[in-house]
Protein backbone atom coordinates (compact mmCIF):
# COMPACT_ATOMS: atom_id res chain seq x y z
CA UNK A 1 0.00 0.00 0.00
CA UNK A 2 2.81 2.73 0.78
CA UNK A 3 4.07 2.08 -3.10
CA UNK A 4 1.07 2.49 -3.84
CA UNK A 5 0.50 6.15 -1.81
CA UNK A 6 4.11 7.07 -3.16
CA UNK A 7 3.06 6.76 -6.76
CA UNK A 8 0.01 8.48 -6.28
CA UNK A 9 1.89 11.40 -5.16
CA UNK A 10 4.03 11.54 -7.34
CA UNK A 11 1.07 11.71 -9.92
CA UNK A 12 -0.29 14.23 -8.05
CA UNK A 13 2.69 16.71 -8.61
CA UNK A 14 3.08 15.77 -12.66
CA UNK A 15 -0.28 16.69 -12.56
CA UNK A 16 0.41 20.43 -11.02
CA UNK A 17 3.45 20.74 -13.17
CA UNK A 18 0.80 20.08 -16.09
CA UNK A 19 -1.47 22.47 -15.01
CA UNK A 20 -1.01 25.20 -16.79
CA UNK A 21 -2.11 25.57 -20.82
CA UNK A 22 1.28 26.59 -21.88
CA UNK A 23 2.93 24.26 -20.23
CA UNK A 24 0.52 21.61 -21.54
CA UNK A 25 1.39 23.15 -24.54
CA UNK A 26 4.88 22.94 -24.78
CA UNK A 27 4.77 19.45 -24.16
CA UNK A 28 2.85 19.39 -27.06
CA UNK A 29 5.25 20.89 -28.96
CA UNK A 30 7.74 18.71 -28.17
CA UNK A 31 6.23 15.70 -29.03
CA UNK A 32 8.25 15.70 -32.63
CA UNK A 33 11.78 16.54 -31.02
CA UNK A 34 13.67 19.49 -28.89
CA UNK A 35 12.94 22.64 -29.87
CA UNK A 36 15.09 25.96 -28.90
CA UNK A 37 13.30 28.47 -26.20
CA UNK A 38 12.49 30.53 -29.52
CA UNK A 39 10.72 28.21 -31.36
CA UNK A 40 8.33 27.66 -28.29
CA UNK A 41 7.95 31.38 -27.75
CA UNK A 42 6.89 31.19 -31.10
CA UNK A 43 4.82 28.60 -31.31
CA UNK A 44 3.36 29.64 -27.87
CA UNK A 45 2.75 33.36 -29.45
CA UNK A 46 3.72 34.32 -25.66
CA UNK A 47 6.63 36.44 -24.29
CA UNK A 48 10.05 35.09 -23.56
CA UNK A 49 10.45 35.30 -20.23
CA UNK A 50 7.06 32.89 -19.82
CA UNK A 51 8.26 30.91 -22.06
CA UNK A 52 11.26 30.21 -19.83
CA UNK A 53 9.27 30.27 -16.72
CA UNK A 54 6.73 27.66 -17.24
CA UNK A 55 10.20 25.45 -18.93
CA UNK A 56 11.92 26.37 -15.39
CA UNK A 57 8.97 24.11 -13.91
CA UNK A 58 8.82 21.36 -16.54
CA UNK A 59 12.46 21.09 -16.11
CA UNK A 60 12.16 21.06 -12.19
CA UNK A 61 9.72 18.54 -12.32
CA UNK A 62 11.79 16.24 -14.49
CA UNK A 63 9.27 16.48 -17.73
CA UNK A 64 11.92 18.46 -19.92
CA UNK A 65 15.53 18.18 -20.20
CA UNK A 66 17.88 20.95 -21.55
CA UNK A 67 20.75 20.89 -23.96
CA UNK A 68 23.06 24.36 -24.63
CA UNK A 69 24.94 24.88 -27.70
CA UNK A 70 26.33 28.24 -27.41
CA UNK A 71 23.59 30.55 -26.46
CA UNK A 72 20.77 28.64 -27.67
CA UNK A 73 18.75 26.38 -25.46
CA UNK A 74 17.64 23.29 -26.88
CA UNK A 75 14.63 21.19 -24.62
CA UNK A 76 13.16 18.04 -25.34
CA UNK A 77 10.55 15.60 -23.30
CA UNK A 78 12.39 13.32 -20.53
CA UNK A 79 9.71 10.73 -21.67
CA UNK A 80 8.36 11.41 -24.70
CA UNK A 81 5.28 9.27 -24.55
CA UNK A 82 4.14 11.67 -22.21
CA UNK A 83 2.90 13.58 -25.17
CA UNK A 84 0.70 10.96 -26.92
CA UNK A 85 -0.85 10.21 -23.20
CA UNK A 86 -1.33 14.36 -23.01
CA UNK A 87 -3.04 14.42 -26.68
CA UNK A 88 -4.80 11.74 -25.59
CA UNK A 89 -6.31 13.46 -22.81
CA UNK A 90 -7.25 17.07 -24.97
CA UNK A 91 -9.39 14.26 -27.26
CA UNK A 92 -11.29 12.68 -24.50
CA UNK A 93 -12.51 16.19 -23.78
CA UNK A 94 -13.13 17.48 -27.01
Amino acid sequence: MPTRLIAAQELARLFNALSHPDRIRIVEELRDGERDVNALQAALGVTHSRTSQNLSVLRMHRVVAERREGRHVFYRLVQPDMATWILAGIQFLV
